[in-house]
């Protein structure tokens, strides 16, 4: 059995160095500049946002880039580093659904933003670099939004003063309205307005942050790419999320963040939920991990790695259990790591495949990783990839 296969950042400087020469080459000169966002890895509060609670993700060092150069005809022509499958339109014929693929993340920030400044606008030649893996549940898809949107809003005059939640928002729509995926919102909050050295702890019923400050600097977080691929794209995250909001209307909510854990327990409530299939776990799971994410945040402020642990594994036994977003790649990646010694372990994202994060002692990383790589190959699973996760800063320009 081979080790641990591990994916380190990229380096930013030689990134966009071999970024923009290799745009001089497909464009013909060289870009206005090359801009990076993040991918994200949540620490607690899975499948919250849509519903207006609290989740407590980071910023990742692993970041998508993108070479723009500003056109002012209207015209998108957009190629990836990672991809053969170049694309080519007009910024005005994107909405509502005029794209699909990895481009429609790029076309759909630019097609949104137009709406304020028009189309001529924001015409664009863009060359991106993936370096968030993709279909692991990290947020490469806001990486690849957000490292757009940044180089639009320092490009475009008109732009330059829009506020960070109204870029955020921006994202949001081009990856409802266009690429047809039924984000909350989280990942792009995270992209855009991360802090270095801090989780953010998301409020997302206005989608305000508070920075959270990393206090267990003898433990890491460690990512297990299980490369079981995830999308949003595929309907099981938006039939959870209609769930959800036919359960919050049953009760008479707003939302779900309304409901708390002791009138959840209440016979009438459950009588309710009942109505709505799925529902009475669908909603547990909500209430419960609420309650979680704040519950880490007080434990994080006491220093307590073994509470902070503790939650994140009770949060991957309702995931799997009461929302029943789990796969047996990730039960394998958390149930290997907990008896490897992390601290706590869970599955991250949207789920159906995607990553794990674990909490683990800064010295026994090494050896949990490698007992995470042998349980799968016990179970005769492809490999896993592993990722060490500080807590990195917001997307912006690079060079």
């Amino acid at each position: 059995m081979e080790g641990p296969v591990w994916s380190p950042p990229a380096d930013d400087a030689r990134t966009a160095a071999a970024l923009e020469e290799r745009f001089g080459t497909l464009a013909g000169g060289g870009p206005d500049g090359v801009w990076a966002a993040p991918g994200r890895v949540n620490v607690i509060g899975e499948h919250t946002d849509y519903n207006g609670g609290f989740a407590l993700p980071m910023a990742l060092p692993h970041r998508t880039y993108a070479a723009v150069r500003r056109r002012g005809d209207g015209l998108l022509r957009l190629a990836s580093a990672q991809r053969e499958d170049a694309w080519q339109g007009r910024v005005e014929d994107v909405l509502p659904h005029g794209v699909t693929g990895w481009p429609a993340y790029v076309a759909g920030v630019a097609a949104v933003l137009a709406e304020r400044v028009g189309a001529g606008a924001v015409g664009m030649d863009v060359l991106v670099d993936g370096h968030v893996p993709v279909g692991a549940g990290l947020s490469s898809s806001a990486a690849l939004s957000c490292s757009v949107a940044v180089a639009l809003r320092d490009l475009v005059p008109e732009l330059a003063d829009l506020p960070v939640e109204d870029l955020v928002a921006a994202c949001v729509r081009a990856e409802n309205e266009v690429a047809g995926a039924a984000t909350g919102g989280m990942d792009q909050t995270v992209s855009l307005r991360a802090v270095a050295d801090h989780l953010l702890l998301l409020d997302a019923r206005d989608f305000t942050v508070e920075p959270v400050a990393w206090t267990l600097p003898g433990h890491e977080l460690l990512v297990v790419d299980t490369r079981a691929h995830h999308s949003l794209a595929d309907g099981q995250y938006e039939r959870r999320r209609r769930t959800c909001e036919a359960a919050a209307a049953a009760l008479g909510l707003g939302s779900l963040r309304e409901l708390s854990a002791e009138a959840l327990e209440d016979r009438g409530v459950q009588a309710l939920l009942s109505t709505v299939p799925d529902a009475p776990a669908r909603v547990r799971h909500v209430v419960t991990e609420n309650d979680r994410v704040l519950q880490l945040v007080a434990a994080l402020g006491r220093r307590d790695a073994e509470r902070v642990g503790a939650l994140m594994t009770a949060s991957h036994a309702s995931l799997r259990d009461d929302y029943e977003v789990s796969c047996r790649e990730l039960d394998v990646a958390v149930d290997a790591a907990l008896e490897a010694g992390a601290e706590g372990a869970r599955m991250t994202g949207g789920g159906f495949g995607g990553s794990a994060v674990a909490l683990v002692r800064r010295e026994d990383v090494p050896a949990v990783a490698a007992a995470v790589a042998a349980a799968f190959s016990r179970a005769g699973l492809a490999g896993p990839r592993f990722l060490e996760a500080a807590p990195g800063g917001p997307a912006g320009w690079v060079r």
